[in-house]
């Protein structure tokens, strides 16, 4: 700061009243300070003088890197804590870093708040964090514990994807669940109350929010005397590992099977996945669990909520008539 006072001219004082954005200096003053500070490439600590008055604006996001889903909300995430006022520091689970760890180097760091996106951690940690810190759960809802929440409603959705199947005349519909992952217990619930309205058997396979589930559930079904003509996966990724298996198998899809994602990740629109799925609109997702987590620092008398968002069936490549068997 002296350096930079000196190159202008004015005093340090001065210089000071600039970077806090403070009245006291001309606009010529102003533009003399930026433009010496520019020249020299010093930047104010902002951080240092956010904790000096005890905040720091930074909402943590714990995100898995694997999961495009995730990617596609942080892209979200960024320009609506911009907009606030709020910095981001992203924190990643993986093997060995479990969600724990990626939270304590987020709060370590002085974030005011994190954002766990498709969180699977047991309900007493979560809990437990509610009460340390403003928290806010995105794709999975948390019952009983103190902290927000913002998903879509799988009932919805599920119910959607099942009726179109229905509607192009399948009566074997397949669902590969999403194991422990967020919100598989909601869409198994769906899968199964839509297939009762109509009228239809259900079946489950176990299965995990990716390819390699995906992969292993078409090989098991693959090897039974009688293929379904539908399935509808926990998630996009799963679906791709599904099409990969079928495709290997010497399977068309959709001539002869069906299949149907959940999220609509970015890899989706791509033309040689073209995968129907039930739409989650990430960047509405995004902005909700921001603001929710703002409102509740600027506001700490405000309780958590929960917001639910509806999704949309996206039709595109993959689902078409049951072959005639």
């Amino acid at each position: 700061m002296v350096d930079v006072a000196a190159k202008a001219g004015v005093s340090r004082a001065l210089v000071s009243l600039v970077f806090r954005n403070q009245p006291g200096a001309s606009e010529a003053t102003r533009q003399r300070v930026l433009a010496a500070a520019d020249e020299l490439g010093y930047r104010p600590d902002n951080a240092a003088r956010l904790l000096a008055r005890g905040r720091s604006r930074t909402l943590g996001v714990v995100l898995t890197v694997h999961q495009p889903f995730d990617a596609d909300l942080v892209e979200g995430i960024y320009p609506e804590a911009e907009r606030l006022g709020y910095d981001v520091l992203l924190s990643a689970t993986a093997p060995g870093r479990d969600e724990s760890k990626a939270v304590e180097a987020l709060l370590s760091h002085r974030c005011e708040s994190v954002i766990l996106l498709g969180s699977q951690s047991e309900q007493a940690y979560l809990a437990e964090l509610g009460r340390r810190t403003v928290a806010v759960s995105v794709g999975r809802r948390v019952p009983g514990a103190h902290l927000d929440s913002v998903h879509t409603a799988d009932t919805v959705g599920v119910r959607q994807a099942v009726d179109h199947l229905a509607e192009l005349g399948h009566r074997e519909i397949v669902h590969v669940d999403g194991g422990k992952g967020p919100g598989a217990p909601d869409r198994r619930r769906a899968y199964r109350g839509a297939m009762r309205r109509h009228k239809l058997p259900a079946r489950v396979l176990p299965g995990a929010y990716s390819e390699e589930a995906g992969m292993a559930a078409a090989r098991q079904l693959l090897s039974e005397d009688r293929l379904p003509t539908a399935v509808l996966a926990g998630n996009d990724r799963c679906a791709v590992g599904l099409m990969h298996a079928f495709a290997t198998a010497g399977l068309d899809v959709p001539k002869d099977i069906s299949v149907v994602g959940y999220d609509d990740n970015h890899l989706s629109h791509l033309s040689y996945i073209d995968l129907t799925t039930v739409r989650q609109d990430a960047n509405r997702i995004a902005e909700q669990a921001v603001r929710q987590a703002v409102a509740r620092l600027e506001d700490e008398t405000l309780e958590p909520r929960e917001t639910v968002l509806d999704p949309k069936l996206v039709v595109r490549g993959t689902t078409g008539p049951p072959a005639v068997r």
